[in-house]
């Protein structure tokens, strides 16, 4: 078998994780990434904050919330570009994640809105501020209708070793043509966050 057919192999097992999702299979899931992968997820902001894990152990909590959470995950191997040198694949692919949301999303960010009101570190500008965000994309999204269709960006390295490819970084993103959800405001911030 190529080093392509290899690789293709192990994007299927880790689709074939991400479509079954059983709890009792995320250990024997976890052994396709190396012991130190870093694993980013798309709310990763900095290493050991957000999605933003550094090894197998703590990755398994993105893939558990993923499993858990996320909608169907589908990736296609075949078409995913895959360049290989030595015994380091850099590995670029587009998948989507597709979920439906009716309408308990309306009671699930009032819900969220009484959390925030809770809490007492933020001003009530800035709760303002983000109710107002909130509300308004949560209503503009449903009103689009109940299927969520996300497109995703999954970039990898793998790396071979005695146990044969495994993925060594993870890196999920989605495309934005919009600002960013997380901003710094001021270059003092980088260091507090």
């Amino acid at each position: 078998m190529t080093d392509h057919e290899q690789i293709r192999q192990l994007l299927h097992a880790f689709q074939e994780g991400y479509t079954h999702r059983d709890p009792a299979r995320l250990e024997a899931f976890m052994m396709l990434f190396t012991e130190d992968v870093e694993t980013i997820g798309t709310n990763g902001i900095r290493p050991g904050q957000g999605e933003w894990y550094t090894d197998r152990e703590s990755s398994s909590i993105l893939v558990k919330e993923d499993w858990e959470f996320w909608g169907d995950f589908k990736l296609d191997p075949e078409r995913t570009a895959i360049r290989i040198y030595a015994d380091t694949a850099w590995i670029s692919a587009f998948a989507t994640v597709t979920q439906t949301i009716g309408d308990q999303a309306y009671d699930n960010y009032l819900t969220a809105i009484k959390s925030l009101l809770d809490d007492a570190t933020l001003s009530a500008e800035h709760k303002l501020h983000d109710i107002l965000r909130g509300a308004s994309n949560t209503l503009f999204e449903l009103h689009r209708g109940s299927l969520f269709i996300w497109p995703l960006r999954l970039t990898a390295v793998a790396v071979r070793g005695a146990s044969g490819w495994q993925f060594a970084q993870l890196h999920f993103s989605f495309p934005t043509t919009r600002f960013p959800d997380v901003r710094h405001t001021d270059e003092s911030s980088l260091d507090q966050s």
